[in-house]
């Protein structure tokens, strides 16, 4: 773990909000499509504020570009248009594991850079993926969680983004594998993986339907922004006794978050948005650049960050691990808020 951004992580995450690259110059014009899951998401839409603010403060142009819809076929298109007009990197955000491998690979094969942050495609479309945490350092901070705050017992429920989003499978994943390795989780069922696919209204509309389904539902886990806000505002506005916990953004958590029973959600996690995207620019840019190639055990520095190693990812593949999971409760979201 970079001890650095550890540090930074936990006791000076707002000093990112107003920090700048440290080496001006280093992505002198290169030529960068940052590609989303979809249109409208709040945490995409700050990681990719702090990419491009990165990449011009350096020299380098960002073009951020959004699927229609949160589907593999949505991004299709937008890759297949994106191949043609000579940029010499796309970083994305995949909505599905391998059906981008045939336009990731072609673009690679056209000389394009592939990287990816938040949610990667599989191994073979892409040269490195950025990860804001570790899978099992996600899963095993929610997994406790949702054994607290459910008092050791009882039903739980998942409340994902799509079916296909890589990130959401993973971290469900292995949530699933914490529980079925250690004894102190026994007592708790799971009783659905239910699907919102980023869509306030649908992840509400889920939300209800598993209170219906499962009166004596403890807690709601959602590891999607969309998802947790959606749920969080459905089960306060509804006085439900049943509780929330995920990955959320404070500033759409704030007046559902807090240690009792008027609030839906005791607490939750995220990492540090402006981070993601400050390191997968440095990354993108080091490809470009061929300080990198994606290969396990380079390294290289992205700017005042510090210096990362690449490391062997989940899949096989390789990846930069940003850092751990940050818990916003009632001590810190006001502050949080403020910032994301």
């Amino acid at each position: 773990m970079n001890k650095k951004l550890v540090s930074t992580l936990l006791c000076g995450a707002m000093v990112l909000a107003s920090a700048t690259p440290a080496f001006a110059g280093v992505a002198d014009g290169q030529k960068i499509a940052l590609v989303g899951k979809s249109a409208g998401n709040a945490f995409f839409e700050i990681a990719a504020s702090s990419f491009k603010e990165t990449v011009e403060a350096e020299g380098g142009t960002v073009e951020v570009v959004y699927p229609e819809a949160a589907t593999a076929d949505a991004q299709i298109k937008v890759l297949d248009n994106l191949i043609s007009q000579d940029f010499d990197a796309i970083c994305i955000s995949a909505n599905d594991v391998n059906a981008l491998q045939a336009k990731l690979e072609e673009a690679m094969d056209a000389g394009i850079k592939v990287s990816s942050f938040d949610s990667a495609p599989n191994k073979d479309s892409r040269q490195v993926f950025v990860n804001q945490a570790g899978t099992v350092a996600v899963a095993q901070a929610l997994m406790d969680a949702v054994l607290d705050i459910a008092g050791g017992e009882g039903q739980w429920a998942i409340l994902s983004a799509t079916s296909q989003a890589a990130n959401q499978n993973a971290w469900i994943d292995a949530m699933k594998k914490i529980m079925e390795e250690d004894e102190k989780y026994s007592k708790l069922e799971l009783v659905e993986v239910a699907y919102g696919d980023d869509e306030p209204q649908k992840s509400t509309d889920q939300t209800a339907a598993l209170l219906e389904k499962y009166p004596d539902l403890k807690v709601i886990c959602a590891p999607t922004t969309v998802g947790i806000a959606a749920a969080a505002k459905y089960l306060q506005d509804n006085e439900s006794a049943c509780k929330l916990t995920g990955l959320g953004l404070p500033s759409e958590m704030l007046e559902y978050t807090g240690a009792d029973d008027e609030h839906s959600c005791p607490y939750f996690y995220l990492w540090d948005m402006q981070g993601l995207g400050k390191l997968s620019a440095y990354a993108t840019s080091a490809l470009i650049s061929d300080e990198i190639t994606g290969a396990l055990d380079e390294t290289f520095t992205a700017g005042d960050l510090g210096e990362y190693t690449i490391t062997e990812a989940d899949d096989g593949g390789t990846e930069i691990v940003l850092g751990l999971p940050l818990q916003f409760n009632s001590d810190n979201i006001e502050e949080m808020a403020k910032l994301y």
